[in-house]
């Protein structure tokens, strides 16, 4: 999309460093939209490209916490030109709103790097092999601190089991020597990310986790290192290299295996975001195939598409056939077939045999890029949990060096070298590494786990929120009911054929996406391309409205939809929805054309999902727009006690008020069409069915597939997720409350104070872990007995 500067000159280009040269080539306006989209300014023309600020996403490389989440975000901010940054330590990414009139992407992305920190375009395949590369080199760091701990240990053995007068003062001195030859590697290779994390804060007068480890690792070096030149100096001859060295190797051990289980928990974002191919063969005009990037395709391309590999865009299999896994599409994980003529969705994957395909949606067109968006967007949102561990982040990390030097001054009689170690157990012991990680690791593995089932999160606050409902509330069609009806039967006015009534209400209807609307669009004949639909209106729960101009030249004032929408008499007593056809005759009155009875159908698990919510100790209920007998109805078959019908959209507001100010818990589970005042009402909502527009709906969750048991489903994940939360947290105010007291107490060395704060970020994340596991799979007397028992458990 080709932008211009209009309201200001174009900016120049920050003074980059040669290493990151290649961010240049990013202000180029043809490749935002390979890692952003262009959001209207406020009181500006959606079609004026010059009136758009970039929304843009970006990976962040060299986070370790939230005090440095909070940096970043201070350094984007403070560019002018951007509107807002959110920074995620959890996820370590970053969504920036930017003006192209006053700034460009290598201007804030130079403001991330002059802050210590890099950043990428997170579509750059550049950012995957750079983590790649992170990746290889802690894992050298880890292999090279625990040899050196080996060969240190193994140097300071005899001093422990030697008795005295078995080693010689000249024995001693060799072995404090040999000790510091082999610390050295580990000081100067593996330690460097510390130093240089710590430095980095120390510049920009900041305070950061790394800065409370890296004391420790010089303050351990130095009072070692006074030990072994200066044995009769004020520190005397202690040494503490086997410390030292045992602390690094278990906190980077930790740390190698806390970033492996985050990046296979909670990386679902990166796993959807890697799904489209870089390149695909593209069909030229002599007939032959040459691969070109994705980014370059467009609408009406011809491409090949090899077995294993994703489909990069929206289009109609030209070629071939085969089959195809569409689960990031619709949570299914069964391969459905598709051959010439069959739709292929962007993200899905091909798994048999190489198919041509005709191009149809590429970008922001396609499902897959909502998808995205949705879950980019929950990715660097913060719960109230993690907003407060930000808040106290920084102000504790100031608190934990205040107390290591206070801790200092108190042993300070006891000597020196004493006191400074006593110090460095207490900075290392306290340093809240599991604090920060509690709530965010959890929420987003919980998010991930729901993404991989077909439920996207929207908003991660809802997590918190669907732990503590008591109530849900279901819509009737498309929800309980299957997202398609059918045409039963067709009531006609005298004059009037079926085939005639049919194409006037098709006409309407074809501009809905209500299911009575698709079932009669359907099920009429052919539109005529003559005729014109004019001033068309939609009133969410009751019908449409419009003006029709036939070829013939007669124009008709229509409405489509409930019997009171069209100012029609109710017909008591129908068991099927029936849908009115009216025209204007005068100034106020509406003569009936048509009657329409649809039928839908009960969804298969619906009843399994009512008794599994109840067994949890959810009351469920039941409000429709649709006539009081067919919801009656509906309600039966499903065991739904309390059901209402004939209820316009407020209605269903007023009553869903009710309930919440009755002190209940309420969760609203609809079609995501016309519910959108009692979904945005609702303490927590889900939009239910494929058909969902997914970048307007505005509930918590968006169930993609067509499994009404994903809302138990999720509820359970839910509850589960707020349990790992506060065990999280109460495990680290417990290690802390029992640790702390030691360290200050001059009885924990420094490589137990590095096994625990290891063991307890390891903790933390292993314990997220276990939301990884995949969703129950039904709904049966053991699922509904799991519910059961969670809803006993306390959050």
């Amino acid at each position: 999309m080709p932008v211009t500067l209009s309201r200001a000159a174009a900016p120049q280009p920050p003074s980059t460093p040669p290493s990151a040269a290649s961010i240049l080539l990013l202000d180029d306006p043809q490749e935002w939209p390979a890692f952003g989209h262009p959001v209207p300014l406020a009181g500006a023309a959606a079609e004026d490209p010059a009136a758009c600020a970039w929304d843009s996403q970006v990976v962040l490389e060299g986070m370790r916490c939230a005090a440095c989440a909070l940096t970043v975000e201070n350094a984007l901010r403070a560019v002018p030109g951007v509107l807002r940054a959110e920074v995620s330590a959890a996820s370590c990414r970053a969504r920036v709103l930017w003006d192209p009139g006053q700034v460009r992407p290598s201007q804030w992305l130079d403001a991330v790097h002059r802050a210590g920190y890099r950043a990428l375009p997170a579509m750059d395949s550049q950012a995957r092999e750079r983590r790649l590369r992170e990746g290889r080199g802690a894992l050298w760091r880890w292999l090279v601190a625990g040899l050196c701990m080996m060969q240190v240990m193994m140097y300071a053995w005899p001093a422990y089991v030697a008795r005295p007068g078995d080693l010689s003062g000249e024995t001693e001195q060799l072995m404090r020597w040999a000790c510091w030859v082999v610390t050295l590697p580990t000081l100067v290779f593996s330690c460097a990310p510390f130093f240089s994390a710590a430095l980095r804060d120390i510049r920009a007068r900041r305070v950061g986790m790394d800065l409370p480890v890296a004391l420790g690792m010089a303050i351990s070096f130095g009072v070692s290192m006074a030990g072994t030149f200066n044995p009769t100096g004020i520190f005397g001859k202690e040494v503490y290299y086997d410390s030292l060295s045992m602390f690094v190797f278990f906190l980077l051990t930790g740390r190698l295996l806390e970033s492996r289980l985050r990046e296979r928990t909670a990386g679902a974002l990166e796993a959807v975001l890697n799904r489209l191919p870089d390149s695909v063969e593209r069909r030229g005009a002599d007939g032959a195939f040459s691969r070109v990037a994705t980014r370059r395709l467009a609408a009406g391309d011809v491409i090949r598409v090899l077995a294993g590999e994703a489909f990069p865009a929206d289009g109609c299999v030209t070629e071939g056939s085969t089959q195809v896994d569409e689960a990031l599409l619709t949570g299914e994980s069964t391969p459905v077939a598709r051959s010439v003529g069959g739709a292929v969705a962007a993200g899905s994957h091909n798994l048999q045999a190489p198919v041509q395909v005709r191009v149809e949606g590429v970008g922001a067109q396609t499902r897959f890029a909502q998808i995205v968006a949705l879950m980019e967007s929950a990715a660097l949102q913060k719960p109230r949990l993690v907003q407060l561990a930000d808040r106290i982040a920084r102000p504790f990390l100031l608190a934990v060096l205040l107390a290591a030097a206070l801790a200092a001054l108190f042993w300070w009689h006891a000597g020196p070298g004493q006191a400074l170690m006593v110090a460095v157990a207490v900075l290392i012991v306290t340093c809240p590494c599991a604090l920060s990680l509690a709530a965010p690791v959890a929420m987003l593995t919980a998010a991930g786990t729901l993404a991989r089932q077909g439920v996207l999160v929207r908003n991660l606050q809802g997590l918190e929120a669907l732990a503590a409902v008591d109530c849900v509330v279901f819509d009737k069609t498309g929800t309980l009911t299957r997202d398609g009806m059918a045409l039963r039967a067709v009531h006609v006015a005298e004059g009037w054929s079926t085939g005639a009534v049919l194409r006037l209400a098709a006409a309407l209807a074809r501009h809905s996406l209500h299911p009575a609307s698709r079932a009669l669009a359907a099920a009429a004949p052919a539109p005529d391309a003559g005729w014109r639909v004019a001033d068309l209106q939609e009133q969410a729960g009751q019908g449409l409205s419009a003006t029709v101009r036939e070829t013939s030249g007669t124009v008709r004032r229509l409405r489509l939809g409930s019997a009171g929408h069209a100012d029609a008499a109710p017909q008591d007593g129908a068991a099927a929805l029936q849908v009115v056809l009216a025209e204007q005759r005068g100034a106020d009155r509406w003569y009936e054309l048509a009657r329409f009875e649809l039928v839908e159908d009960l969804r298969a698990e619906a009843p399994a999902v009512v008794r599994a919510l109840e067994q949890a100790g959810v009351t469920v209920q039941l409000l429709s727009g649709d006539r009081t007998q067919a919801v009656q109805r509906v309600a039966a078959q499903a065991g739904i006690a309390r059901a209402q019908g004939g209820c316009t959209p407020q209605d269903k507001l007023v009553a869903l008020q009710a309930l919440q100010s009755a002190g209940r818990r309420v969760a609203m589970v609809g079609d995501g069409l016309n519910d959108a005042p009692v979904l945005a009402g609702a303490h927590v909502s889900f939009a239910f069915g494929r058909a969902v527009p997914l970048a307007q709906s505005r509930a918590d969750f968006v169930v993609l597939g067509d499994s009404l048991e994903r809302v138990p489903q999720t509820l359970l994940l839910a509850r589960r997720s707020l349990q790992v939360v506060r065990q999280n947290l109460c495990w680290a105010a417990a290690y802390n409350a029992l640790c702390v007291p030691l360290a200050l107490a001059g009885q924990m060395p420094a490589w137990l104070a590095g096994l625990g704060m290891a063991l307890s970020s390891l903790l933390v994340v292993l314990n997220a872990a276990r939301l990884a596991r995949a969703l129950p799979t039904g709904t049966s007397a053991d699922t509904s007995g799991d519910f059961s028992k969670t809803s006993r458990e306390p959050l």
